[in-house]
């Protein structure tokens, strides 16, 4: 079945990120150490509730501040933060070709509101894309079924006719469970490949 739509996962796809930068960033602003930042933010489950959209940006603000027990300017938190993400530019000339083909895109990431308005501002990758499924917005993170039944939604068609890579295996086999095509991001060039299998032909010089 000739694929209409592609779905992207954005970290580690779209874009490449670095939690120990953050935590490092996030550490200095108040004093404690990246090990420190990854145990208040990332062990405690903080920063997955802030991507599942449980709490307001202001109101991640004030949790982080609890967390350790300081007092931080808002921007400056956001800053540290967001301030990690880098282009995978390789890709960027396949999403263009897609466009050119006809492709509809859509995202779909577990993101908080503030790193997919960091990318989104940054680079103009995903004014390439159509539209978007965002854990933040839907209340729900991958492998969970509520963000694949949104972007079921969104595909605007059937399921076996759209393409969906993430660089997490299990992500992908829920999405296959879903009817998707699907396969792990490693590269472009393993992008291009698996796409070409499906019928989708991309110059990966062009």
């Amino acid at each position: 079945m000739a694929i209409r739509t592609c779905l992207f996962d954005m970290g580690n796809v779209l874009v490449y990120f670095s939690h120990e930068k953050m935590c490092e960033q996030m550490g200095a602003l108040c004093g404690r150490s990246a090990p420190e930042i990854r145990e208040r933010l990332l062990d405690s489950g903080l920063l997955s509730d802030f991507e599942r959209g449980l709490f307001s940006k202001e109101e991640f603000h004030r949790k982080f501040e609890q967390a350790v027990e300081a007092r931080i300017d808002f921007d400056d938190l956001r800053q540290a933060g967001s301030d990690i993400f880098w282009l995978n530019e390789p890709l960027v000339p396949l999403l263009d070709q897609l466009k050119v083909q006809g492709h509809r895109l859509v995202l779909l990431s577990n993101t908080s509101l503030w790193h997919f308005e960091v990318v989104r501002d940054r680079f103009d990758v995903l004014q390439r894309f159509d539209d978007y499924v965002i854990s933040c917005e839907v209340g729900a993170v991958k492998p969970e079924a509520a963000i694949f039944e949104a972007a079921l939604q969104k595909i605007e068609c059937a399921p076996a006719e759209c393409f969906y890579t993430d660089d997490v295996a299990e992500y992908i086999e829920r999405g296959r469970g879903f009817g998707l095509q699907a396969d792990v991001f490693v590269d472009a060039q393993t992008l291009a490949a698996h796409l070409q299998d499906r019928g989708v032909f991309l110059d990966l010089n062009g």
